[in-house]
């Protein structure tokens, strides 16, 4: 990776500068002064946000839409295998420096008393948990994050102290460029297997970064879970059971055992840092929590309650479902409808079966077109073959063509004041709950 000193840095332009990681070390530079330039290949919220904060952004993406005083360019990882064009052209035809996200995330890092948050599942929550409780306890931390934290409006906090937390991705081993002095790893699980080779290649991963933490640091995790096992064993960072923390009665707002997981990890990064427990407990309490997890989008004329989630692994829908039953439970004659949206080729042809028993919890499954993203469809799977899986697992499920077909069966169906209509996937499923509300 190139030496780059930000002292000396001016004018960063940003490629692929709507993702919500990249989007927020883009509002990092802004607020340190820098000018900010970006191009990605569709306009959102994103940029819209960017573009008010002072970002000059372009759609589409081409070398032509960098600007001249460019001292720096930071990518998204994803053109190197899916724009393998622009990223030769980048490497071959320009003289600036230019770094990946992720490398720039160990640029901004530097220095700093880092947290990152690590694991298959909960990182964003738990990324949103934390600076809550180090705000409120008055620890004042930068944070880039996953996603929008409600009591922000915004991926990025931009503080004043040593602290700095940050969400660890796994995918491609991103999580290697950065240097934890803390690091949580929620839980391992399959997943990315269009990069990684099986569990065994993921565990390796997580280990890799474990070791990177330094002797006088925390690795905190459950360490009897059997993926943990390897991940931690002989390393030098102090290992924490964040299983010591929970507590099944935690008065928190969003439900789930899982989230009360999520939790118990913010209170054992509160405990390394000697934050009083209680008071961690009580900032844990006023948690708002984040865009597209478990968030409540509207109700419609009908009196239906519409929602939103990202849960788009297995493990993840299984955990955000039980959560919404205990909200909604059957006894109580609520109806809960999952719009889904598969979230690539590979990870539904290598989870299927996971998959297909993962709506227990729903009365009806709604399934959307698989959402490719950065993958090229190879005719060995699609949503029809998942809608079947689902039925044999005793749901209803049904799949459609497009966001208005399954749009208009919805307002064919007169959902009531007892229905709950959850959008859910990594992709673009909440299109079908804003249109709804929006007519």
């Amino acid at each position: 990776m190139q030496e780059i000193d930000l002292k000396v840095i001016h004018n960063i332009h940003f490629i692929g500068i709507g993702g919500i990681g990249i989007s927020a070390i883009a509002r990092m530079m802004m607020y340190e002064g820098k000018k900010v330039s970006g191009q990605d290949m569709q306009d959102g919220e994103i940029l819209e946000e960017l573009k008010k904060a002072g970002a000059k952004i372009t759609i589409g993406q081409s070398l032509e839409n960098i600007p001249k005083k460019t001292d720096l360019i930071v990518y998204t990882i994803a053109i190197e295998k899916y724009d393998t064009e622009l990223f030769q052209i980048l490497k071959e035809q320009t003289d600036v420096p230019f770094l990946s996200y992720p490398e720039m995330l160990n640029v901004v890092t530097k220095g700093k008393y880092t947290i990152a948050v690590s694991g298959t599942h909960g990182k964003t929550t738990t990324v949103g948990m934390i600076a809550q409780v180090l705000t409120d306890s008055g620890n004042d931390p930068t944070v880039v994050i996953g996603s929008i934290l409600a009591n922000e409006n915004s991926n990025f906090i931009a503080g004043r102290s040593q602290y700095f937390v940050v969400e660890a991705c796994e995918y491609r081993r991103s999580f290697l460029n950065i240097n934890p002095n803390i690091l949580v790893i929620t839980n391992v699980d399959a997943d990315h297997l269009d990069y990684y080779k099986d569990i065994e290649d993921i565990k390796s991963a997580f280990r890799e970064l474990a070791l990177k933490v330094p002797k006088d640091g925390y690795v905190i995790c459950n360490p009897t879970d059997p993926h943990m096992i390897d991940v931690v064993a002989g390393i030098e960072a102090k290992v924490i059971d964040y299983e010591r923390f929970f507590n099944e009665n935690l008065e928190i707002k969003l439900p789930g055992i899982h989230n009360k997981k999520n939790a118990s990890c913010a209170i054992a990064v509160a405990d390394c840092l000697k934050i009083d427990e209680q008071k961690a407990i009580e900032s844990l309490a006023e948690f708002n929590g984040t865009s597209r997890r478990f968030e409540y989008k509207g109700e419609l004329a009908s009196g239906a309650k519409i929602y939103d989630d990202y849960a788009h692994h297995p493990t993840e829908i299984l955990a955000s479902l039980q959560g919404f039953r205990e909200l909604y439970p059957k006894s109580d004659d609520w109806n809960i409808t999952v719009v889904f949206q598969p979230h690539l080729f590979s990870r539904t042809k290598a989870l299927l079966d996971d998959f297909a028993k993962s709506f227990i919890d729903t009365d009806s499954v709604l399934l959307l077109p698989i959402y490719y993203a950065r993958e090229v469809d190879d005719g060995s799977i699609n949503s029809e073959i998942l809608r079947d899986a689902i039925i044999e697992n005793n749901v209803h499920a049904q799949s459609f063509i497009d966001f208005k077909e399954i749009a208009n069966y919805i307002i064919g169906k007169n959902f009531g004041e007892k229905d709950i209509l959850i959008t859910m996937g990594a992709g673009e499923a909440f299109v079908v709950g804003n249109m709804l509300l929006n007519k």
